[in-house]
């Protein structure tokens, strides 16, 4: 019998109507397949999933695949998203046994788990093929099955552990250099990105590069960078008319992406293109930011001021339906738009000129540049070409273009809309507290630094215990499930950077009490990294250990980064120097492949480069912060108070009647200004 009714993930939710006898990953399922002496089906996907959906419909809710998997396996369901401890394992088995990975992912298992195959996405013939084939062996050679499922297990354990690297390596600007120098022939320097498709975004790529191009001023860095951010922009990845990204682009050149909105990338990409502002001052930049906080406010929004988690990429059963046109459909909306539009009639001469502008905008064709006739909205040709086209200025053009996305905005509210995966994350809300800190620095604007307090007192109150634990999901008013690392890293994270733009302490306190919780469950001593689950965790077949850099960060990553900046807050050398044994650990893998390794390249970036602090204390030192944060200052430790504080580098420099800025070079601090003015040449160079 089905039993996944009882479960608040959208995930397995969409799952519990199928005839397959789906069980949740609970003990007792392995305990009734020991009983039963059947393998498992270990079946990982995510709500916004399109292959997930395509392998339901064609197998999972098909009566006799159904009854050949209810007959002779016993069947979990996993939301990749709510356990990615368990995802993460069988993900490693997947690449060690076939060299890919991806979701749906599909494992068959002994009845304790350990796996003996793996896969991804299978038509059903095939799917049927694998589950004939692995009952028979089971039946024919147990034994056969069992060593092979040890050695997969003890190839696990392999994988998963990094060795401490007891000798040292000399830290010095040499090894960002062979880190660009590796990075430089994975670009596509025409689209931006790297080489290949599909082509993910990896924001935290461009993170590194930022801070590469402040260190180094390399025109090549700028040029990437440039062309990376518009290629984003003007590609279907971004969601002109709603906001938003979409998770990845199937081609090579950003134009058709798959269509799922996911947080994290968002969360991120938020924070990318906000310290890309800080940089180039590029109005498209804020733009970006800009409608992609209105997504988040509108649509990804619960009441309670926690943030779901994701859209799905299929409506109505059709990948992209919701956000694609029929070149019909496209010209009902614009001359709808052109009947009623001042600016329209005012900047183009007719509707026939309308039609023509806005389909070249957005490349939309009769014939459709999608499947099913349907077209993708994306751009190749800057604001330039169409004021020289159409003899209008800039600020003309970009009213029109304002205009033809609010109309096409209020055409599809009446479509069919992608399902929300509406669970909420601890470490993808955490990620967004990050990205919404650096919009508020880079524009000022109060409403993001609002929204981040506000995302930060919801995980505050409704997924910390007292004693510092964390539940990484909320649904349905309640929170479940013991965090992971990367809950409490990416927390801490973004605990350290609301204070840097508050000079609220108490942020910066929770984010020293979470770090002493997260050194108590998770450390390993042995070799100085965190593993993935707490040590109160029902043990699983591996604990694993996550190094590299994906589409997410790694939660060692940010927590080598999280100890290094805490370490300067509160003197404290010993988290210095764990964060200097974990980035020693994975150096040899950051140089051969810096990509995957990009937020540890910015924990290395930060020990050669963290070089100054900037004090302000006073009455003021909000106000007087606001006027200096909007510059890119990487290398630079903020730290600041309204009234006396006890942290080491505030305690006794507070001033009731005046608020005075003191610059530390190389832990020498300079007599304190209250002109900001005069510490600008040393603090910018």
């Amino acid at each position: 019998m089905n039993q996944l009714a009882q479960e608040s993930s959208p995930y397995l939710l969409q799952h519990q109507n199928n005839p397959v006898d789906w069980l949740p990953w609970k003990e007792f399922a392995f305990q009734k397949a020991v009983l039963e002496q059947k393998l498992v089906i270990i079946s990982i996907g995510y709500a916004a999933c399109h292959w997930c959906h395509v392998m339901e419909k064609e197998s999972f809710e098909n009566i006799d695949v159904a009854q050949v998997m209810n007959t002779n396996f016993i069947s979990v369901k996993v939301d990749r998203e709510e356990r990615p401890d368990i995802d993460q394992i069988y993900m490693n088995v997947a690449m060690i046994t076939s060299g890919q990975g991806g979701w749906p992912l599909n494992i068959i298992a002994l009845p304790d788990g350990k796996p003996l195959f793996a896969g991804t996405y299978f038509p059903k013939e095939n799917w049927l093929k694998v589950l004939t084939y692995f009952n028979d062996q089971y039946k024919i050679a147990p034994d056969k099955l069992i060593e092979q499922a040890e050695q997969i297990t003890e190839g696990l354990h392999q994988i998963e552990y990094l060795p401490l690297k007891a000798e040292g390596r000399l830290l010095d600007n040499r090894l960002t250099d062979i880190i660009w120098d590796k990075w430089k022939t994975k670009i596509d320097w025409e689209w931006g990105g790297r080489k290949g498709a599909p082509k993910f975004m990896m924001p935290n790529n461009y993170s590194f590069l930022l801070r590469h191009l402040h260190q180094t001023k390399d025109v090549t860095i700028a040029d990437t960078l440039k062309t990376t951010l518009k290629k984003w922009a003007f590609g279907g990845l971004f969601d002109v008319v709603g906001g938003g990204f979409s998770r990845y682009s199937v081609d090579t050149q950003w134009k058709v992406p798959h269509f799922e909105k996911m947080l994290y990338d968002n969360a991120q990409l938020i924070s990318v293109y906000a310290e890309a502002y800080q940089v180039s001052q590029r109005p498209m930049y804020k733009s970006i930011v800009a409608k992609t906080a209105d997504w988040i406010e509108c649509e990804m929004t619960d009441e309670c001021g926690g943030l779901y988690s994701s859209l799905d990429a299929d409506s109505e059963g059709v990948e992209g339906k919701f956000y694609c046109w029929t070149g019909q459909e496209y010209d009902v909306v614009i001359s709808q738009c052109y009947q009623t539009s001042d600016i329209l009639n005012a900047s183009l001469t007719d509707i026939e000129s309308t039609l023509l502008f806005s389909r070249e905008l957005y490349n939309i064709t009769n014939e459709g540049n999608f499947e099913h006739g349907m077209n993708v909205l994306f751009r190749t040709q800057d604001h330039e070409y169409f004021m020289e086209k159409y003899k209008i200025n800039n600020e003309v053009f970009q009213s029109i273009v304002t205009e033809i996305n609010n109309a096409l905005f209020k055409a599809r509210e009446s479509k069919v809309r992608p399902q929300t995966d509406d669970k909420i994350l601890t470490e993808w809300n955490a990620l967004m507290i990050k990205g919404l800190t650096d919009a508020y620095k880079a524009f000022g604007e109060e409403r993001y630094l609002d929204k981040a307090k506000n995302i930060t007192s919801f995980i505050l109150i409704e997924c910390k215990k007292e004693d510092y634990r964390l539940d990484r999901n909320y649904k349905n008013g309640k929170s479940t499930i013991n965090g992971f690392l990367q809950d409490y890293a990416f927390l801490i994270e973004g605990l350290i950077a609301l204070y840097q733009v508050s000079f609220e302490e108490k942020y910066l306190r929770e984010a020293l009490a979470f770090t002493e919780y997260t050194l108590e469950h998770f450390y390993n001593r042995s070799n100085g990294m965190f593993y993935i689950t707490s040590d109160l965790d029902p043990k699983l077949i591996t604990r694993s250990m996550d190094s590299s850099d994906n589409v997410i960060p790694a939660g060692n990553s940010t927590m080598a980064k999280n100890l290094l900046l805490l370490s300067k807050y509160f003197n404290k050398s010993d988290y210095e120097q764990m964060s200097l044994t974990m980035l020693n650990n994975v150096m040899d893998d950051l140089l051969n492949n810096p990509c995957f390794f990009s937020n540890w390249a910015i924990v290395l970036d930060i020990h050669l480069h963290l070089n100054k602090e900037l004090i302000i204390s006073g009455r003021e030192a909000t106000q007087r912060l606001k006027e200096i944060q909007s510059n890119y200052l990487p290398n630079v430790l903020i730290a600041g108070s309204h009234e006396e504080s006890e942290l080491p580098l505030l305690k006794n420099r507070f001033t009731p009647d005046k608020t005075q800025l003191y610059l530390c070079l190389n832990k020498s601090c300079q007599l304190p200004v209250e002109d900001f003015s005069i510490l600008k040449k040393d603090l910018f160079s």
